[in-house]
């Protein structure tokens, strides 16, 4: 099997972790039967013990207009979903441009902005267990029950690429910031937002070793400089914590943590131990 020697300090965007040999999938024939399947590391979290890494090679790189659908390979980049469809016409993807990650990933755990969610326009995907319908996906805000690699997906073709939209969605993302992370640290609980549970148990701002819970938007853990995986798995922790003693709320994490200590049913990012 092809690997590739990756330094996740400078890949991954929250700047964590280091130099791992991953294995490229070129087919599902090679495909090993002990793996994690990463893709740019854009909601990503590397620990000091992680799992065996899997990443798709350039095979799946691609964007097609087939049939009045749009097919894209899962190791496509956004920004590049983005500038086709602008190029093309092409509506209903403008929220793409300001998702940074790969159409794999984005599909796995249904990215989105608001309401425009990757679901949203989704017709199939392709896996290395075969091909699965939308309507035989389980899925939901930030969830989809997919457990094998997604090597391409479908979508409904629809004309029509909406500049205005660019702006609103640009617009949203202008209160994140640029700090290296690893997008929002916790899903929104319902009715509710983690960002404000954050700040009201006191911790936006507060640093712990070169991490912290952003100044600028307190749901995002952001890397000042040579932030470590202890120091930001101290803050994720003690985030839950006070906010479930205060607030009665457990945040689940939207980042995810790739350390064989904190994976599984019984890891403590799940649920509250205490």
């Amino acid at each position: 099997m092809k690997t590739k020697s990756i330094n996740f300090s400078k890949f991954s965007s929250i700047m964590i972790g280091d130099t791992l040999e991953v294995v490229l999938l070129d087919d599902c024939e090679t495909l090993p039967n002990d793996y994690y399947l990463i893709g740019s590391c854009n909601n990503i979290l590397i620990g000091t013990q992680p799992p065996p890494l899997l990443k798709l090679s350039k095979k799946y790189d691609y964007i097609k207009i087939e049939d009045n659908t749009l097919k894209i390979g899962a190791a496509t980049p956004s920004g590049k979903i983005a500038s086709f469809c602008k190029k093309h016409n092409i509506a209903d993807f403008e929220f793409v441009s300001h998702l940074p990650g790969i159409l794999g990933g984005l599909v796995f755990m249904n990215a989105g902005l608001k309401e425009y969610e990757i679901f949203n326009n989704l017709v199939s995907i392709s896996t290395c267990s075969g091909e699965l319908l939308k309507e035989n996906i389980d899925f939901g805000y930030r969830f989809t029950d997919i457990n094998s690699p997604i090597l391409e997906a479908t979508f409904e073709l629809t004309c029509g690429f909406n500049k205005d939209k660019v702006e609103i969605f640009k617009k949203m993302r202008s209160t994140q910031p640029s700090t290296p992370s690893a997008g929002s640290c916790f899903k929104n609980p319902q009715g509710d937002y983690a960002g404000r549970l954050i700040e009201k148990v006191g911790l936006k701002g507060v640093l712990k070793g070169n991490m912290s819970f952003s100044q600028e938007h307190a749901n995002f853990l952001v890397n000042h400089g040579n932030g470590t995986f202890d120091e930001a798995i101290g803050l994720i922790q003690e985030a839950q914590k006070r906010v479930y003693e205060k607030f009665k709320i457990w945040l689940e994490c939207e980042i995810v943590v790739l350390d064989i200590r904190y994976m599984g049913k019984n890891s403590p990012l799940l649920k509250p131990s205490f």
